[in-house]
């Protein structure tokens, strides 16, 4: 199959419509009540690598429908008028996130450059996320 476009080219036609922090600018942020950083990895990613402190966790497949306030799946946190640092792995996901909810019109969202791999090697701060406890089906192992 070809492709008309790829990852590659719609995260860079992203990058040219929102605003991308540096990773240190976004850490001079992590004290701020004004921000809301958002992890879109998969709650995997975070169990193995850690995340950025009192980040909120939002599925990059959920983000549009979490964003929406007409969705059943809509999440308050997305309503309280503070400015969103969307974060990932590398950055390509996130800025992906930070379009699709900007042109819903979600317009305080920015997301950080090389993602939640540039924040670890400047020695950003990072918490460990415990790992889900698996659902107890009654039956033994």
């Amino acid at each position: 199959m070809a492709v008309k476009k790829t990852v590659k080219q719609l995260v860079m036609d992203a990058e040219n419509d929102i605003r991308t922090l540096a990773v240190l600018e976004a850490a001079e942020l992590l004290e701020s009540d004004d921000h809301v950083f958002v992890d879109l990895r998969d709650v995997r990613e975070l169990e193995h690598e850690g995340m950025v402190p009192e980040a909120f966790h939002a599925p990059r497949g959920m983000i549009e429908f979490w964003v929406c306030p007409d969705s059943p799946y809509h999440k308050e946190i997305f309503s309280s008028g503070k400015t969103f640092v969307f974060y990932c792995r590398s950055g390509w996901r996130s800025a992906l996130a930070t379009k699709a909810v900007q042109d819903m019109g979600l317009e305080n969202v920015c997301h950080i450059q090389g993602g939640f791999s540039a924040w670890k090697e400047v020695g950003a701060p990072v918490i460990k996320r415990e790992a889900r406890k698996k659902k107890n089906t009654g039956e033994d192992s």
